[in-house]
């Protein structure tokens, strides 16, 4: 059993524990949670003996082998494959003695190291950390290459698979998914809840959370409190607690006041789109969990965009990618304000790219790439950060941005505006003035989000936003993407995030992007589908050429030629589909905006009369149009249900 016992710990002058007690049982697994800077990854340092306790024990038994993801980032020469099997440490010792005694002539000792390795599952080793390897994203044949060919990213999920490696009593890891797309995410939640040991997981991904732990130890106050059940448990825990002090309930009230006006916008399709209903149960599960971050120091809403030209942006049968290879081709799509789209995708298949058309900063190679008059696109790339001036302070960043718009015409913010704004995403006081260079990774990212929501977007285009931001940042995010005033396409392996903010899911895949026949919850059975679909035709390619084989070839073909034909039927449907629930969104908004003129007591005086007639006339029009478009709606979701039920 893990223990900590009345454990007192401090960095330099910060106290991060004071009498702490902890009690982990093998087999348990863990998720820690807390503020930034509150010392999980010190209590990590602790427990692999790196650091010692200013006062209290901390008792391991003695046999534990313990895995971690190394601080170093990898690189040299060596095969990636190689490694990942350093990670087995006792593996790497036989094969060092085995070597010796074979060296030596030593035939009964080489005998006794065959059998402990057999054991051990040596002979296995290979495949086993090609399957790591594999999960984690990296294609087939990748493992050969020299660690040192891979960009930094890429190394990280190599150090992740050489601590999975390990056949180990306890497993700690410290944000594993920040490197991380969705599909190896949720490989690795298949592989933690699988593994035999004792975890201990610090993650700032909530679905990830409830899926691998099944307690939380909560940070907080220098103590830790152990709560049962996954992040979703612990939140509600929490929040019964906080609730119960008036601030926390106040400040309750306000936050499920500002989700409810949002759902209310689309109650109208919320019980009849999959996604838009589980939008729906998205939005009541942060009501019961807003007062558990009722102490988080985030709050920022996007500024209103002052032009929302429609359709915003359109691709015309483009092709894109790069000289020596095209990713996607024949991509046609019209991106209009409001629109809310998740782009799902294997590894590698062109999310980024697709991205990066949108965004501008890749040119179509074929096709044609149209933006609107008026068009500001704000594009959080994955490797953001890199772009800010190190020596420059968050006010510095923000007072250039200042500059240049008043080279337009623009009427400049004052300094303290500009702290009040920062002041939203942490950036206080002294801290708003202080350099870039020392920054964290997760401040860091909060800055060139700062940035980007400065600038007033009407396209908000995010790849991967959320790496190194804590809970409290994200659920700001995802408060102030609910209330963005335009288009927005996000590519996370946050799944939360996904939900709460996206209702259109767009799969990038074998050079095309499509709409996604299901939910978000969905598509880890069309990932595993996909990968048994990959096996078998792997498995069909070498077998021997026979005439059972030559069976089986027109077999598939015949099947991938049915599925094409049953695409080609459906297709008409979903498209029509499609533009029946924005005109339900479109009828939908202009409603709610006519009563809330409507509310307006100005508008019942003797003089505003005919203005209140006029009004009156479009609700009726506006309410007799809705009530068509939803029926069209639900006549069209009916057709396409029999369809696929016939087919």
């Amino acid at each position: 059993m893990l223990e900590l016992s009345a454990i007192t710990l401090r960095r330099g002058p910060k106290l991060l524990l004071e009498s702490a007690d902890l009690r982990v049982h093998p087999g348990q697994k863990a998720g820690l949670t807390g503020a930034n800077g509150c010392g999980k990854s010190s209590l990590f340092a602790l427990l692999r003996g790196e650091l010692a306790p200013d006062a209290g024990d901390v008792s391991l038994p003695p046999d534990w082998r313990i895995a971690h993801v190394a601080q170093q980032t990898p690189g040299g020469e060596r095969a990636a494959i190689e490694l990942v099997i350093d990670g087995d440490a006792e593996l790497r010792q036989v094969q060092h003695d085995l070597a010796a005694a074979e060296a030596a002539g030593d035939g009964v000792r080489q005998a006794a190291l065959h059998g402990q390795l057999e054991a051990i599952g040596g002979y296995t080793a290979e495949s086993r950390a090609a399957r790591l390897l594999h999960g984690l994203g990296f294609a087939v044949g990748d493992e050969r290459r020299p660690v040192s060919s891979y960009s930094g990213g890429w190394r990280m999920r190599l150090a992740l698979a050489q601590a999975l490696m390990c056949r180990s009593d306890l497993l700690l890891l410290d944000e594993p998914t920040n490197h991380l797309d969705l599909d190896a995410v949720i490989w690795l939640e298949g592989w933690l809840k699988a593994y035999p040991g004792t975890l201990l997981l610090i993650s700032h991904d909530r679905d990830f959370l409830d899926a691998a732990v099944d307690r939380i130890c909560h940070m907080e106050r220098r103590g830790l409190k152990v709560y049962t059940g996954g992040y979703s448990a612990f939140e509600r825990q929490r929040a019964e607690h906080l609730a119960q002090q008036q601030a926390a309930h106040e400040r309750q009230q306000r936050e499920i006041a500002h989700m409810r006006s949002f759902v209310d916008r689309f109650r109208a399709k919320a019980t009849k789109a999959r996604q838009a209903q589980s939008r729906l149960k998205a939005l009541e599960r942060m009501e019961l969990i807003a007062p558990a971050h009722v102490d988080s120091p985030f709050r920022f809403d996007f500024r209103q965009p002052q032009a929302k030209p429609d359709p915003l942006l359109r691709l015309e049968q483009v092709s894109a990618g790069y000289p020596e290879r095209i990713v996607l081709s024949g991509v046609s799509m019209s991106l209009r304000p409001d629109d809310r789209i998740a782009l799902l995708g294997p590894n590698g298949a062109g999310k980024s790219t697709l991205i990066k058309l949108l965004a501008g900063r890749l040119e179509p190679l074929a096709g044609q790439r149209e933006a609107a008059q008026g068009l500001v696109v704000g594009y959080f790339a994955q490797h953001q950060v890199d772009q800010l001036d190190p020596a420059a302070s968050p006010l510095k960043h923000l007072e250039r941005l200042e500059a240049e718009a008043e080279r337009c015409g623009a009427r400049p913010a004052t300094e303290q505006q500009l702290r009040d704004f920062l002041g939203g995403f942490g950036f206080m006081g002294d801290r708003a003035s202080e350099p870039v260079a020392p920054f964290s990774g997760g401040e860091k990212a909060r800055l060139a989000l700062a940035l980007i929501v400065w600038q007033r977007p009407n396209l908000l285009l995010l790849d991967e936003p959320t790496n190194h931001l804590d809970l409290d940042m994200r659920l700001a995010l995802s408060e102030a993407l609910l209330g963005f005033d335009g288009a927005l396409v996000l590519v996370s392996h946050d799944r939360h995030l996904l939900r709460v903010t996206c209702d259109t899911l767009l799969l990038v895949d074998a050079g095309a992007a499509a709409s996604f026949d299901g939910s978000l919850d969905d598509y880890p059975a069309w990932l595993a589908a996909r990968a048994k679909a990959a096996q078998s035709d792997a498995a069909a390619a070498q077998a021997p050429a026979a005439s059972g084989n030559a069976d089986s070839a027109t077999s598939r073909k015949d099947q991938r030629r049915r599925d094409a034909e049953q695409r080609a039927r459906l297709q008409p449907l979903k498209h029509r589909l499609q533009l029946l629930n924005a005109d339900v969104e479109r009828l939908t908004a202009a409603r709610d905006a006519l009563e809330q003129t409507l509310a307006d007591p100005a508008l019942y005086t003797d003089d505003a009369k005919p203005r209140l007639l006029a009004l009156l006339g479009d609700k009726q029009r506006i309410d007799a149009d809705l009530e068509q478009a939803e029926a069209d709606w639900l006549d069209a979701a009916a057709d396409l249900e029999d369809l696929e039920q016939a087919l």
